[in-house]
């Protein structure tokens, strides 16, 4: 799906350059992932601690070695 974005070059161009990448569009498609991924921890951290645990739940069963 082609789209026009007017992007900031200035930080394209950085991002580009701290990610090492060689094209822009494998820039944009990376701070893309990241930025879903940071999201998603977030929302993971938010209900942490509100559901209950599992009384049936053994850790010690569930460690392979």
């Amino acid at each position: 799906m082609a789209t026009n974005l007017a992007i900031d070059n200035k930080l394209l161009n950085e991002a580009l350059e701290m990610s090492g990448l060689k094209t822009k569009k494998e820039t944009v498609n990376l701070a893309l992932k990241e930025f879903i991924s940071r999201r998603k921890q977030s929302e993971i951290i938010e209900i942490f601690g509100k559901m209950d645990p599992d009384p049936d739940y053994d850790y010690k069963r569930e460690r392979t070695r």
